[in-house]
């Protein structure tokens, strides 16, 4: 079972990658296509909404194939989308690009989630979806960093041509590796049914703040720190490896703590989340402090990642995979909004570092969600309900 969910891993490290690279190629990407760094952190935006889109469209469009079958699938997708990436000689072109390749990304992360946590005991099942989000990390500590000095020495669009080979690998591991996967029971109409469910809406909402929370500020991490606390553009990619570090570190932690108690780790992790970008603000003044608070917000933010994987999961009983795929697209949803505010009070003139208290209220907001979630769990235990059966929405006719 570890063999497959390293395949898993090995495909989400290569989608990880090219989702995250761009924000170290920033200033390259910008300087070429003639637009500013704001205009440029909106291919970051744009990735993710193709993902807020994608992931219940390709989900839907596979809910009658093998799992197997539409992750391969998906991997193919991803790598078209890169090529032309690679090829682009425009902005218009790249946010294509970039569109393409995100199409895939919510439905392999949320079908991946389902195989993952069905290949393992159910006491591990947020571990195991660590385990595969761990490609992410690692995307993070190796793809993004030295996809971001290839662009810097070799051009920004060498960076999208390794992302394309790397996908390739993907394919083959999940080809070689990944059991294969039976049709899912129910079909489409089973996987609509949960979001009659008001905890799935509250858990995807929960989800889109917390990451709005921690994208507001690292869209704009380059900068930052260049620019503010005075590092070396070279020096970039040395702290992409620290934050990517801290989000290993997040992820293993995370996923434990998920398994032990769900909802008590995502009020203690959002809650830390919100401190540690608050003090940010501050430490981005200097170069050490700055470099210890990017790993320690690295940890803070994806150790959030399993525990609100589980936790739509978990409301959606019986019929997880569009409902974990509709998750996927609530984080990338969160990144697009994170991106956008930030890139506001940027534009507005308050300086990088504002990006960091857009990015600690948000993170409260998703808090004040999760707070409301576990409210309802507990009324729900005691009047006698399930603690997954959560009332659902009320379906015209029903009486």
């Amino acid at each position: 079972m570890t063999v497959a969910l390293l395949a898993l891993a090995i495909g989400a490290f290569g989608i990880g990658t090219t989702e995250f690279v761009i924000v170290g190629l920033l200033p390259q990407v910008a300087a070429d296509l003639g637009v500013s760094i704001p205009s440029a952190g909106l291919l970051i935006s744009g990735y993710a909404l193709s993902v807020v889109i994608g992931a219940p469209l390709m989900t839907a469009a596979g809910s009658r194939l093998p799992r197997k079958t539409m992750l391969v699938l998906l991997m193919a997708v991803f790598l078209a989308g890169n090529a032309l990436c690679a090829v682009a000689e425009n902005y218009a072109l790249l946010m294509v690009g970039r569109a393409v390749a995100a199409l895939c990304h919510g439905a392999f992360f949320g079908i991946g989630s389902v195989v993952a946590a069905n290949l393992v005991a159910p006491n591990k099942r947020a571990s195991a979806i660590a385990m595969m989000f761990t490609g992410l990390t690692v995307a993070n500590v190796l793809g993004v960093p030295l996809g971001t000095a290839l662009g810097q020495h070799f051009g920004w669009r060498s960076t999208f041509w390794a992302v394309t080979a790397l996908g390739v690998v993907g394919i083959i591991g999940i080809i070689t590796l990944v059991p294969r996967q039976p049709v899912p029971e129910g079909g489409i109409r089973g996987e609509l049914a949960v979001f009659r469910r008001p905890q799935v809406w509250l858990a995807l909402l929960m989800t889109t703040l917390g990451f709005a929370g921690v994208f507001a500020s690292f869209t704009y991490i380059a900068p930052m720190m260049t620019q503010v606390a005075g590092f070396s553009e070279g020096a970039v990619s040395w702290l992409l490896i620290l934050f990517g570090a801290g989000l290993c570190i997040g992820n293993v932690v995370g996923g434990r703590a998920a398994d032990r108690k769900l909802m008590p780790s995502l009020y203690v992790i959002l809650t830390l989340l919100a401190v540690v970008l608050l003090i940010l603000v501050f430490t981005a003044q200097a170069q050490l402090p700055a470099a210890i608070t990017i790993l320690l917000f690295g940890a803070a933010g994806f150790a959030t990642v399993p525990a609100l994987q589980m936790r739509v999961m978990d409301k959606a009983e019986g019929a997880p995979a569009l409902a974990s795929a509709a998750n996927i697209a609530a984080f990338n949803l969160g990144n697009a909004i994170g991106a956008w505010l930030g890139g506001l009070t940027i534009d507005a003139g308050f300086g990088f570092t504002s990006a960091n208290w857009v990015g600690a209220l948000l993170a409260l907001s998703g808090l004040s969600v999760a707070v409301v979630s576990g409210t309802l769990d507990r009324l729900s235990r005691r009047s006698g309900m399930h603690s997954s059966a959560v009332e659902e929405f009320p379906v015209a006719g029903a009486r």
